[in-house]
Parts: C-alpha cells; sequence; structure tokens
C-alpha cells in the first residue's frame, strides 16, 4: 500500500474502500431479499437495492469532483459482513428468525456504511471539499434511514413473530 501523505489521499483511500463496499452490497441484496418471509423486509431490501445504485453513482460523481477516476480498493470489512449475512441465508431456520437474522446482519452492513459515509464526508469538508461532503452526506442520510425502516420492520413484526 502506498503511503498516504494527506487528509485529502485518505479521503481518496476512503472513497475506494465504500465505493467497492457499495459494488458488493448490489450482489448481497438481491440474495437477501429472495431469502425474506416478510413481504415488507422484501421491499426494503429490494429498495435499498436501487438507493445503493444511487450511492454509486454519487461515490462517481465524488470521484470526479476531486479530479480522480472512480475506482476500488477491496473492503475487507463488507467482504466479512456480507459473508455473515450469506451464513443467515444457509442456515436452516425457521423464516421468521431467519428474518430476524437477515435484519441483524443488515444492520451491521449499514452501520458499517454509516461510520464510512461520516468520516469520509468530515475529511471532505476539512480539506475543503463542500460538494463532496454534500455528495456523502446525502449516502450517509439513506444509510440511516434504511437502518431506521429495518428497526422498524424487526420490532413491529419480525421479532415478535420469530419469539
Amino acid at each position: 500500500m502506498a503511503k498516504l501523505n494527506s487528509l485529502r489521499e485518505l479521503l481518496v483511500e476512503e472513497l475506494k474502500d465504500l465505493y467497492d463496499a457499495e459494488h458488493q452490497l448490489t450482489r448481497a441484496l438481491p440474495k437477501m431479499a429472495e431469502a425474506a418471509a416478510n413481504s415488507q423486509l422484501r421491499d426494503a431490501f429490494n429498495q435499498h437495492l436501487s438507493e445503493t445504485e444511487g450511492h454509486i453513482r454519487r461515490l462517481e460523481q465524488a470521484f470526479q469532483a476531486l479530479g480522480e477516476n472512480a475506482s476500488r480498493k477491496t473492503c475487507k470489512a463488507m467482504k466479512g459482513l456480507i459473508e455473515e449475512g450469506s451464513e443467515a441465508i444457509e442456515e436452516n431456520m425457521d423464516p421468521e428468525v431467519k428474518d430476524a437474522a437477515l435484519i441483524a446482519a443488515a444492520q451491521r452492513v449499514e452501520h458499517y456504511e454509516m461510520a464510512g459515509y461520516g468520516a469520509a464526508r468530515t475529511f471532505a469538508q476539512t480539506v475543503g471539499h463542500r460538494d463532496v461532503a454534500e455528495l456523502l452526506q446525502q449516502n450517509l442520510d439513506e444509510e440511516g434511514n434504511a437502518d431506521k425502516k429495518l428497526t422498524q420492520i424487526a420490532e413491529s413484526r419480525v421479532n415478535q413473530q420469530a419469539r
């Protein structure tokens, strides 16, 4: 790995990580939706897939605003989180319990992304790229909303059914 000499360089590295994470997620979300028994949960996964595609486009805009080519650096954390979600999909469980496990796995993903977008947004603000910070804040807001929606689905229905 090359030595990073500035906060701007660190920002670009964070964007590459997030860009890869979002691409990985576009492959995982359809599998999670297919595995979900609860229709609200399935719809939430499908809606978040559409949002994730928008996150990728915003990240591409961020790279462009920084004068960088959009490129990916393997996000090992997302790889691990998706692997855990895959285990929940493959595990032999009652459908309601599987839905609860899928929500837990998805929320771990959302929290990871929120941390990444929050840090990158702050880096962008610090180096004077308000345009990039605004794009990252939009993604951060959508990740937070997805997390809240998953909590609402879990608390209103899924967890009670799994009990």
